[in-house]
């Protein structure tokens, strides 16, 4: 099977070509035909299986020979996602997919200032990616409207329940039209999933994908603590030290890729990087580059990184975690490829305990922890273990006294223990156990 064979239109099938996308993946060969015929649906599929394709390609097909044009402030499609990492994720692979057709999109979310958004919406867009926050912020205030709205889809639904989002979903709905199209796509068909799909679908497909498999065996996995500042000088540090020849490192956004690059370049090692602001034919130079092993180095994020087959590859660091566990595997699985053995370190800071905990639990392993002398963090990462569980912070190690006033220290011999505070605990996920769409309790 091919993407052709499921009946995607010429600008679309160059996109993929472009991306090096050959054979669809289960949940694409299931969940396209049935998006392209109007159906609702309800697909069971992890991050990592090609779901964003499945419903993006489809989408962009339907906008494309259906409906009018957007008017002022309104829009055609809209994705809902849990976290402002996934809705800017998924609005650049929307935005990759759809480069050659005459259509909009664009992504909104809080800890940002809405003046922008409210400006970008005033001409109208037809995909809109949202977090369910501050989408309903921008309806409140006028800045979005519904009346042209022809799909809705709700990714990785059941987050958006886990993190608290049920309230904000219900209000959401009564603002959209009743006809129209929805998908929905979870990790696990849960009761409290069940029960928003009865309520919210109509007479729905229902597509079931296995998540992907857990890395191979034939990567060595571990980790290195560090402190988020050093996080740089730490992988400049272990380039130099451990020789490192061919290394592909993965960064979270497109900041990060371009600033190590710069770091790297400044120090005159061999390096590019490849993310969603740059060119095609750029991107597709320095990976070619890389395969010709005329670059050392090459830093991406993982949408950029999509479709990456690089033989032979020996390392894979990942300079910082990813949003999604299930990114981890794709990343690592870059190598260790065809029998071959590899290595994946990832270098961890305290702020990402709770993505680490996520990525223990997907791949069901206690990552090995190797802490790099002079670069112990000052802040430390909590334990973990797979079964999700944040344990208690291994104690800072104690330090020779120096000698000099300043701040409150107790003494034990020849080392001194800091009274200073350790940072804040990360707080726990909040569970939401069922979804209501009726009215609310008066309290």
């Amino acid at each position: 099977m091919t993407f052709a064979t499921l009946g995607l239109i010429e600008p679309l099938l160059r996109a993929l070509q472009e991306l090096d996308y050959k054979t669809p993946s289960p949940i694409q060969a299931q969940a396209i035909p049935a998006v392209l015929a109007g159906r609702d649906l309800m697909a069971a599929a992890q991050t990592g299986t090609g779901k964003t394709a499945g419903f993006a390609l489809p989408l962009l097909q339907r906008l494309t020979l259906e409906g009018p044009q957007v008017a002022s402030n309104s829009v055609r499609a809209l994705v809902l996602c849990p976290t402002r990492e996934l809705a800017e994720q998924v609005h650049e692979s929307i935005r990759v997919y759809g480069q050659h057709l005459p259509l909009t999109t664009y992504a909104v979310y809080g800890g940002v200032s809405i003046n922008p958004q409210m400006m970008k919406l005033r001409k109208g867009v037809d995909i809109l990616v949202a977090t369910p926050g501050r989408l309903l912020d921008l309806f409140r205030q006028n800045a979005v409207k519904f009346n042209q709205l022809q799909t809705l889809i709700l990714d990785e639904a059941d987050r958006m329940l886990d993190l608290g989002f049920s309230e904000e979903l219900r209000d959401i709905y009564a603002a959209l039209p009743k006809k129209r199209q929805t998908l929905l796509f979870s990790a696990t068909f849960s009761e409290a999933i069940r029960t928003l799909a009865g309520n919210t679908l109509n007479d729905p497909l229902s597509i079931e994908v296995s998540p992907r498999n857990v890395a191979a065996s034939s990567v060595k996995q571990w980790i290195i603590p560090v402190d988020k500042k050093r996080k740089s000088e730490l992988f400049i540090h272990l380039l130099k030290k451990q020789r490192w020849g061919q290394v592909l490192v993965f960064a979270k956004t497109r900041n990060g890729v371009d600033e190590l690059c710069e770091k790297l370049q400044a120090l005159g090692i061999n390096a590019d990087g490849i993310h969603g602001d740059k060119p095609q034919a750029t991107r597709q130079r320095a990976l070619d580059r890389f395969k010709t092993r005329e670059i050392q180095i090459l830093v991406a994020t993982d949408v950029a990184a999509r479709g990456l087959d690089i033989d032979d590859l020996p390392l894979v660091v990942n300079f910082d975690l990813p949003i999604v566990a299930e990114d981890y595997v794709h990343r690592i699985g870059r190598t260790g490829r065809a029998g071959n053995s590899g290595q994946a370190i990832s270098l961890v800071c305290a702020d990402e305990v709770q993505l680490l905990s996520a990525i223990e639990v997907l791949t069901r392993q206690t990552l090995q922890r190797s802490e790099e002398q002079d670069f112990e963090p000052e802040h430390r990462v909590p334990m973990t273990d797979p079964s999700g569980q944040v344990l208690k912070k291994p104690k800072k190690p104690k330090k020779p006294k120096t000698g000099g006033g300043g701040g409150k220290s107790k003494t034990l011999g020849k080392w001194t223990e800091s009274a200073e505070p350790l940072e804040a605990p990360v707080k726990a996920i909040r569970k939401v156990p069922s979804f209501n769409t009726g009215p609310r309790k008066k309290k």
